[in-house]
């Protein structure tokens, strides 16, 4: 096919979006679609999107105006809004933005490319849906299109059965679908052979997976024990399925890396049940205990959400004080916002919080978050730690790379570091952050 088909795909949201990217880079192939880093170079135009935050929508909404100047030079362009954004809006999103010719949800990437063509060669109208949740849609017989990093993403569930009352997710990626571990395994040894030694499993909820006889603990082994696989991570995992198993399987196989992140979402026993999350404080504390004695060492994340409907001062101040007892690593915060469709929009009207009063627990939650971060790394400067180099980093002269922990470590290096591991010593940080030399 003629290589003047090409295509831009710009992705928004969580690491599963990466991989539905390079789905629908390989779908887009099968049509003869060359995926390029410049949109006005481009005969179709992609835009991953994220539902989670309604902020994050509203970048969207933005961009896709913008995009709309490359119609100039390309009359036929093609603009294609994919993901749980376009899943969640639908119709809606083709009423109140001009320019977008297809929404397509999580399960409809396979058609994406046909469509394309139907549209720039067959008439098609233009405002085509395609937002059918399809409980057997894995992708199999679909090859991802890598083409940026040095981690291999792959997806090994869609979908969640959970029903936390402030999550979209279970709404627009339909019910928990996994995909069979022969298949995976296949997509980690191709990944190996194309040149990856690092691999991240993805998953709503990923450490649920369960087939046949496999779970999640026995498919993390495999897949640590693939030849040439260096280093294994996964995200994000449920803490009500933190197995033993798995515990042991991360301590025992050397390619797991010594880091979970574990969304706990609140400290308060009362919004937890009010969210529906399933554990008390005191479950995910006995949990991380586990993980702790298991893997010393271990590297910690986690996701907080403030101003939940209800939550009041005694609720958020168990928050932070949960912050203090765990001391994580990293963690994301963030306040709340309602999504359309969840069952938090049906809490009663008074319990929603200010803006105000959420925006300055966030604030607060942010500032300890920082300092407990900041002790913890300064701990670690002096250290020696294996760096997987990824990209140039923004300091001339530097490269940045993360430690089999996750920190992000800058030292310096030449381009030709990428996807090579160098033993790095940790000289200073700046909290989130470190600067290194190398040793090795």
């Amino acid at each position: 096919m003629p290589v003047r088909r090409r295509a831009f795909i710009e992705t928004y949201g969580c690491q599963m979006n990466i991989g539905d990217s390079e789905l629908m880079a390989g779908a887009l192939a099968g049509r003869g679609y060359v995926t390029v880093d410049d949109p006005a170079r481009a005969d179709v135009i992609v835009i991953n999107t994220c539902a989670i935050r309604e902020h994050a929508e509203t970048r969207v909404l933005g961009r896709i105006g913008q995009l709309q100047v490359h119609r100039r030079n390309h009359p036929d362009l093609v603009l294609a809004v994919t993901g749980c954004m376009a899943q969640r809006m639908g119709k809606n999103l083709l009423d109140r933005t001009a320019g977008v010719d297809i929404v397509a949800g999580p399960d409809s990437y396979r058609r994406l490319g046909d469509l394309v063509d139907e549209m720039r060669f067959e008439g098609l109208p233009r405002g085509q849906m395609l937002l059918a949740l399809d409980e057997t849609e894995a992708y199999e017989g679909v090859d991802a299109i890598r083409r940026e990093g040095v981690t291999a993403w792959v997806t090994v569930q869609r979908g969640c059965d959970h029903r936390c009352t402030f999550c979209i997710v279970p709404y627009v990626r339909g019910s928990e679908k996994n995909r069979e571990p022969s298949a995976v395994l296949r997509e980690v040894r191709e990944a190996v052979a194309a040149g990856y030694s690092e691999v991240s499993l993805l998953g709503q909820t990923v450490n649920s997976y369960r087939i046949g006889d496999w779970d999640f603990a026995r498919l993390l082994q495999a897949v640590a024990r693939v030849d040439g696989v260096r280093r294994v991570r996964f995200t994000s995992p449920h803490p009500n399925d933190v197995s033993d198993r798995m515990v042991r399987v991360m301590a025992e196989e050397p390619a797991v890396c010594p880091q979970l992140h574990l969304p706990v979402q609140s400290g308060s026993d009362r919004i937890l049940k009010r969210m529906v999350r399933r554990y008390t404080v005191q479950q995910f504390l006995d949990t991380v205990g586990r993980v702790r004695e298991s893997v010393p060492g271990i590297a910690l994340s986690t996701d907080v959400i403030v101003g939940f409907p209800g939550e009041n001062e005694k609720d958020f101040e168990s928050t932070l004080s949960l912050l203090r007892q765990v001391r994580f690593d990293d963690a994301f915060l963030y306040r709340y916002s309602l999504r359309d469709g969840t069952p938090a929009t049906r809490l009663p009207a008074g319990d929603f919080v200010s803006d105000k009063t959420s925006g300055r627990r966030l604030e607060e939650a942010i500032s300890l978050h920082r300092s407990i971060q900041r002790e913890i790394n300064e701990g670690e400067v002096g250290s020696e730690h294996e760096v997987l180099v990824e990209r140039p980093a923004r300091s001339e002269g530097d490269v940045l790379g993360r430690t089999g922990t996750g920190k992000v470590v800058a030292f310096p290096g030449t381009p030709e570091y990428r996807n090579t591991y160098r033993t790095v010593r940790l000289t200073s940080t700046s909290g989130p952050t470190f600067r290194g030399e190398a040793v090795t």
